[in-house]
This record gives structure tokens, sequence and C-alpha cells, in this order.
């Protein structure tokens, strides 16, 4: 019985192979596959790789639960040789759906079923649906049993394999926005709505806004929104638990009933105990200070804005937004090419701030530079985040700027990039320079961006 189920797991991912790297169907395979799927009682669509997993699911919700953590790992005893054939086929629903898209034209419902498979996906793997796309692999770790191994001593770690897979994920769906003819969609309402926002569409619409017009125009600003609002929504949070300021013990408590201290205030007035009364005559009251101290800060954030850096464009003017929110804090944003663009005016809108943003073209900071150096007027409370690959033209130059700045007493934070998942290439000479001087480039994941914040902010 355990050489039947060890060959039909074989069967399973023989075939997977074969249709990951070769479009056309291995008769035998498909048909040995068949047999197997219908006889350990799972739908046959699972085979059918125009069904995708949301339909399998509505028409058999109880494999809803096996697709949650499939590939998460598991003791080597919970589960028997059957359970590993009915997992093996599971898990090779799932890949081929992500991993063998088809070539050719891209509809919006392909994409929008390509992005709810691999939603499927994240979730096999621990992870919320959006969490590896959007580069933030927080589940668990990928099993070696999930792919069909022992799990025993000897089997590969896999779990080293979730950051990269984010970036994969990313590319593929790239890819598929790329074969959209994106301006017909957009002018189609019913196949606009079906469109769901991704980093990779949200950089095809701002590249191509300039050449979109009327119900198209009004869609691809709807989406933009809609995805601007969804990472303000996780980045929000972020910010507001990074940025609660101390106690300010200089400034006086609000004598009000709420900040009452009451355990103080007894304590403080036990001398005047009544014992022959058994009352507590209280002659002053204690108060709770609350106030935070939050010294006025100044951010400047320089994002350069070539081709290579739009996610960190996005982030980085809704990260702007979050922070200019906050009280006591005047937040500058300038984006850059070969010509610098001051944003602050509508720093407080990350939606028109992207929409006036050029994407693309090659790099000069020193036309940023321009315009940064009149913004710092008080060096010990501004901090310059300046965000780029360092790919740049007037090397020295910049750098020297750069270093004149952190000299001057503010402090300055290079960043790779801004993107959720930390990917990007810096330049080698910059990367080395910059360590030099005490300041090495953030690896670029968001959530670093934050915690370097938030310790400037409150210190």
């Amino acid at each position: 019985m355990t050489e039947l189920e060890d060959n039909r797991r074989q069967v399973l991912y023989w075939r997977l192979l074969s249709r990951l790297f070769d479009n056309d169907e291995q008769a035998t395979l498909e048909s040995a596959s068949m047999a197997v799927v219908e006889d350990i009682g799972l739908p046959p669509a699972l085979l059918d790789p125009n069904v995708a997993v949301d339909s399998i699911v509505q028409r058999h919700p109880e494999l809803a639960a096996e697709f949650d953590g499939l590939m998460v790992p598991e003791t080597e005893d919970s589960r028997d040789k059957a359970a590993e054939v009915r997992r093996a086929a599971l898990v090779s629903k799932v890949l081929l759906n992500v991993f063998a898209a088809a070539p050719g034209t891209v509809t919006a419902g392909q994409l929008s079923n390509w992005q709810a498979d691999a939603a499927w996906l994240e979730r096999a793997l621990g992870c919320r649906p959006g969490e590896l796309r959007g580069g933030r692999p927080g589940g668990k770790a990928i099993s070696p049993t999930g792919l069909g191994g022992t799990g025993g001593a000897g089997t590969p770690d896999l779990s080293t394999l979730l950051p990269a897979i984010g970036p994969e994920l990313g590319a593929i769906e790239a890819d598929l926005v790329k074969r959209m003819r994106l301006r017909e969609v957009l002018a189609d309402p019913a196949l606009a709505a079906k469109l769901s926002p991704s980093m990779s569409l949200i950089e095809q619409l701002l590249r191509d806004k300039d050449n979109l017009s009327g119900v198209a125009l009004a869609n691809a600003k709807s989406l933009i929104r809609r995805f601007v609002d969804e990472v303000a929504e996780v980045l929000r949070t972020q910010v507001e638990k990074a940025s609660t300021g101390k106690v300010d013990r200089s400034v006086p408590p609000k004598r009000v009933f709420r900040n009452l201290d009451l355990d103080r205030t007894i304590w403080k007035n036990l001398t005047n105990w009544s014992p022959e009364e058994e009352r507590l005559y209280v002659d002053r009251l204690f108060y709770k200070q609350t106030a935070k101290k939050t010294t006025p800060q100044r951010l400047i954030a320089v994002v350069d804005q070539s081709g290579s850096m739009v996610d960190s464009m996005v982030n980085c003017a809704v990260l702007a937004s979050i922070f200019a929110g906050l009280p006591k804090v005047d937040v500058h944003l300038i984006a850059y090419d070969t010509q610098a663009l001051d944003l602050t005016p509508w720093v407080h809108d990350p939606f028109e701030t992207l929409l006036r943003t050029n994407l693309g073209g090659g790099n000069d900071g020193m036309v940023a530079m321009a315009l940064t150096q009149p913004k710092i007027a008080e060096p010990a409370n501004t901090v310059v985040i300046w965000i780029s690959d360092f790919y740049e033209t007037r090397v020295e130059q910049l750098f020297e700027s750069m270093a004149a700045i952190h000299r001057s007493g503010a402090k300055f934070i290079p960043v790779g990039s801004v993107t959720s998942g930390g990917r990007g290439s810096v330049n080698p000479w910059f990367r080395e320079r910059f360590k030099d001087l005490g300041t090495p480039v953030i690896s670029g994941h968001i959530t670093k961006l934050v915690h370097e914040l938030k310790t400037f902010l409150t210190s």
C-alpha cells in the first residue's frame, strides 16, 4: 500500500514538472493523474489549468481549509502516505495556476484570476494574501514535505526560499500587466472593475497617465487611489506604533479629573487619616503627567523617481503624507531624475503627489540637492532621507554635498529603496563611502526606515 501511494504521488509531481516546463500535455501523465485524483475523492477540475482555485473552493468549500497552510511545515508523523498524495494534488494545482501563466494577450479577468490564485499560494505558505507579492514575508517556513519530500534528515531547508518567492510572483504579475491592453481595459468600466491594484499595475498607470483621458483616466485614478489607501493603512499602523513620544516632565500636569493620580494622592495624604472617624482628609491632590515631549522636527525626503525606483516613489509618497499628519513634524518631499520637483505643497495627499511625478529618466542628484540645502534651517532638528540606487552622473560632487549635510549636525539617512520587500541594488562606490562616513545605507525595507524616523522624532 505504501508503494502504491508513493507511485501516485510521483505521478502527480511528474505531471507538475512536465506542465511547468512544457505547455503541451503528456497524455499518459494526464490520464494517470486523472485516475489518481478521482480515486482519492478530489474533483477532476484540479487538473484543469483554466479553472481558478476560487472556483474549486466555491464548488467544494471543504477544500478551503486544506489549501490554507498547505505548504507549512508539519512533523514527519503528522500525516500518512495517503494524505501526502492528496496534498500533492492540491499543491500541484496552486503551483501550476500561478507559475504556468498562459502566453499572449492578457485580459482583465485573467489578471484578476491569477492574482486570486497567487493569494491562495500565499495562504498555502502561511502568509496573508498579498504578503509575499508585497515583499513582507511574515508567514511560516515552506515545508520540505509540502513538495513531496520526507521531511527527514538531509532534506534541504526550503524556508530560505520564502523571501525569494515574493519577487518572482511580482515579476510574473508585472509581465501579465505588460501583456494587457491596459488602455482598452480602463476604457471599459466593467473590465476595469475586475482589476486588483498591485505595484506592477500602478507603475504602468503612472507611466501611461498622460495618454489617458475620460473614463480611462477616471478608472486609472480610482485604481491608484485604492492602492495608495491600502499601502497607507499598513504604513499608518507602523508609524503610529513607532511615534509615541516620551512623557515631558517639564510640563505641569493638567488638573482635570481624568488625570487624577488616585494612588499617589492617597499615599501622600495618609498622615491625615482619622482612626476615630475612619476618614481620610485630603488637603492636596496629585495628577498624572501626560504631556508628550515632541520637539518640532523637519523631515526632508528626497526620492529618485527614475524608472528603477517606482515602488520607492509610491511608498515614500504615502509615508511622507503619514508623517506630515503627525503633530509638530514639518515634512518636505522632493523628487528628481535629471530635473527636480518640490512636491511639498501636495505632501498631505500621496494620490496628488503621484499624479505629479514623471517616472523614468536618468539620475542627477545635484539638482535635488539645490532644493534640499536651503530647507535645512536648523540642522539639529532636521533629518534628510535620500532614497536612490545612487547610480549618479556627478558622483563625487553629490557625495561631498551629502557629507556636508551630515557634518552640519543634521541626520542624513541614505536608503537603497523603500520597497516593501527591501530589494534594490545600490552603487557600491556610494555604499562604501556612506559606511566610512558613519551613515550606512539602509537595506531598503520600509519598516527599517520607519524605525529610523521614529528614533529621530522621539529621541
